[in-house]
């Protein structure tokens, strides 16, 4: 992926002047540094499933990107907050919404708690999501 470094935030996209709030990038580390272990523990068995992604880390949690955002990965007070883009709905008990977003594609959100959450399903849902 060909990558478009914003000269003001320093954070990388797939496209040049692609629209986006400049907030400064952080470590994926410092991302998880304030939450249970357990949550970098979900993060890594889902990055552990894909191949060569982009992680975008802000304050608010972690972007993957491959071609594009793909999926969104953000620290909760009580659950991870997992966001799949796909391109049709689904079905799942950690499942917490679905919303239409545009080009026919729809954003799922998943509760996950322990790493155990992330089951076959939701990283086959993840693998299609980052081919998509």
């Amino acid at each position: 992926m060909t990558l478009w470094t914003c000269p003001r935030c320093d954070r990388e996209f797939a496209k040049a002047r692609q629209s986006h709030t400049c907030v400064p990038g952080i470590t994926v580390e410092q991302v998880f540094a304030p939450w249970p272990a357990e949550y970098r523990e979900i993060y890594d068995r889902l990055l552990d499933h894909l191949g060569p992604v982009h992680e975008d880390a802000v304050g608010v949690g972690v972007f993957l990107k491959s071609a594009r955002k793909f999926a969104e990965v953000r620290p909760k007070a009580r659950s991870l907050s997992l966001m799949l883009v796909l391109p049709r709905s689904i079905a799942h008990p950690l499942l917490a919404r679905s919303l239409p977003g545009g080009g026919g594609q729809a954003y799922h959100f998943f509760k996950l708690t322990r790493p155990e959450d992330v089951d076959e399903q939701i990283l086959d849902w993840l693998a299609e999501a980052y081919d998509a």
